[in-house]
């Protein structure tokens, strides 16, 4: 039976309206997804200081959404190459939205970290399967603006999530940020019913890697475990027995992992696709590209907040230059892609920006200028709106119809994987910058303490519980200190992805500069399938003139003629 699925029911073209009409529901599944995540951005420092939290319970809040999102991605992307990928894309809403509402009844860190991990499985098929189901609708020359137009919608989530979530959060509550995308959900459920029309993949055998899925989840769980808590005040030495039993076990569920893909018929992430270097180079890029992406939206918030003294509201307003950089990047390039076909001066300046905002945003202090402080974080932003979407859309351009889904979802997997390893290990690295900053200046701070007078002793135990400050509401002595204090430890974050950026910028440099073709995915699905045609009548020629059970015209001189065909199409 063939593998390569049957995607639409034609390779008629469609127009400008039957796409949009087409996109309308996974464009509005993608703005729940994000409006979901980024309303609680801007609160999160609030959350986990009324969860009584500390920076720790702060890093895996995020990191538990992008680890499973990570983890999630592949299954997803493997599922969409197997069954139904309509009901699959709707099944991933429900999952998100559910597990989202669930995290506003959270009454600790790990109920709230339990439910947001929950969360990340639905993310990573929304994020997994909209780039496959385009594929099916778009060719990659065309999906240039789209992608654009979905890079729009998340920018509007993006700057509208922290801002919404601002808003709520000081006039209702925290928890209300959890409810607002249930709505919305509903109504993304029903446009995807009404709108997307996809014909059913070709009858197979489906069969799933377990095994994979619970290896990969192993490997992956046990080293950032490691890296969050390993060095921390409340955990343990970097060398010690936990550092060794971590660090060994993920190690051996990796080469565990390896071995299962190799010998498995349907394996989760196919080993075979890293002999296809562009797919391989635009891995390497997509986990700088992740790591920029997560680590700016994690650290940002916790900057505007505890190095600025801003509210929820404000620090929701102080990033709107990033996502600026991100909207006009994504919007504007993705049209010149489409028009002019060229990509990859687009994806060398976005590596040239990452490495100049990760740069630029590893010097900021408390007091630094706000204006300059706009400025680096457009440069990051502009960069990951250059690069995220486009690096998928050169390894759709290269990959097999028949392994898009995998492909797509192998590139996001690991931009999520860059994005959580380098959220757990900027988040270490700020957690151990901050006790040591904070024991530095023990001087400095109890003499601020002191001159509180009646307020002294509460401000002492607030300090000293370890639980995440709210700066806003610390008195002007005590909080330029404590700014001062964490503007060093998150610009000492950021300096951390810059090693990263300069790694992307390198292998988008090598990445093979391929036209993009002009086919969509199901067109070149009919294409595979006509090749193989035609190969297998010019095979039974062969035979049948061999054997002499026909005469060919000119005798056996066509023969080289019909190997050399033979040969281009294979």
């Amino acid at each position: 039976m063939s593998e390569t699925p049957a995607i639409t029911g034609t390779t008629q073209a469609m127009n400008h309206r039957q796409v949009l009409e087409a996109l309308s529901g996974l464009i509005l599944g993608m703005f729940v997804s994000m409006l979901a995540s980024t309303v609680v951005s801007s609160s999160l420092p609030v959350i986990v200081h009324d969860l009584e939290g500390n920076q720790t319970d702060f890093t895996w809040v995020v990191t538990a959404t992008l680890l499973t999102t990570a983890i999630s991605t592949p299954i997803w992307g493997k599922l969409a190459d197997l069954v139904n990928r309509k009901v699959l894309y709707q099944l991933a809403i429900v999952i998100f939205v559910l597990a989202t509402a669930a995290a506003g009844f959270s009454q600790n860190p790990a109920m709230l970290i339990s439910f947001r991990a929950v969360q990340g499985i639905g993310a990573g098929g929304l994020a997994a399967l909209s780039q496959v189901i385009m594929a099916d609708i778009l060719s990659p020359r065309e999906r240039g603006k789209y992608m654009g137009l979905f890079g729009a919608v998340m920018a509007v989530s993006t700057v509208g999530g922290p801002l919404l979530g601002g808003v709520i959060t000081d006039a209702w509550g925290w928890r209300w940020n959890f409810y607002v995308a249930l709505p919305v959900a509903i109504l993304a459920l029903i446009i995807v019913q009404k709108t997307l029309h996809l014909s059913p993949l070709a009858r197979r055998k489906v069969h799933i890697d377990y095994t994979g899925i619970v290896l990969l989840a192993a490997a992956s769980s046990l080293i950032l475990i490691w890296v969050s808590i390993a060095g921390t005040a409340t955990g343990f030495p970097w060398n010690s027995w936990q550092t060794y039993l971590m660090v060994g076990g993920a190690a051996l569920a990796t080469v565990l992992f390896v071995i299962i893909e190799l010998r498995s018929s349907e394996p989760l992430i196919p080993l075979s696709m890293f002999r296809n270097l562009t797919f391989t180079l635009s891995v390497v890029a997509s986990i700088s590209t992740g790591l920029a992406m997560f680590g700016a939206s994690v650290f940002l918030s916790q900057y505007m907040q505890l190095a600025r003294g801003a509210t929820p509201t404000q620090a929701g307003l102080m990033t709107i230059p990033m996502i600026a950089g991100l909207l006009l990047a994504s919007v504007f390039i993705g049209m010149l892609i489409s028009k002019y076909g060229h990509w990859k001066p687009y994806l060398i300046l976005g590596g040239v920006l990452l490495i100049a905002g990760s740069y630029t945003l590893s010097t900021i202090h408390y007091d630094t200028n706000f204006v300059l402080v706009s400025l680096y974080m457009f440069l990051l932003g502009a960069g990951v709106g250059m690069t995220m979407q486009n690096l998928v859309l050169v390894v759709q351009n290269t990959c097999k119809p028949s392994e898009l889904g995998v492909a797509s979802s192998g590139v996001t997997f690991f931009r999520s994987l860059g994005g959580t390893v380098g959220v757990s290990v900027m988040g270490a690295a700020l957690a151990t910058k901050i006790v040591d900053l904070i024991t530095d200046r023990q001087a400095e701070l109890t003499k601020a303490i002191m001159s509180l007078g009646d307020k002294a002793q509460y401000w002492g135990q607030q300090l000293q519980s370890g639980t995440m400050p709210e700066v806003s509401t610390m008195p002007h002595a005590l909080r330029i200190l404590i700014e001062d204090i964490y503007a060093q430890g998150i610009s000492h974050s950021f300096l951390i992805a810059v090693p990263f950026a300069v790694l992307s910028l390198l292998a988008i440099l090598f990445i093979p500069n391929k036209p993009l073709t002009r086919m969509t995915n199901t067109e070149r699905a009919h294409a595979s399938e006509a090749d193989l045609a035609t190969v297998s009548v010019s095979e039974g020629m062969d035979v049948l003139t061999a054997t002499g059970s026909i005469a060919l015209p000119g005798g056996g001189a066509d023969a080289p003629t019909r190997r050399s065909l033979r040969s281009e199409n294979s």
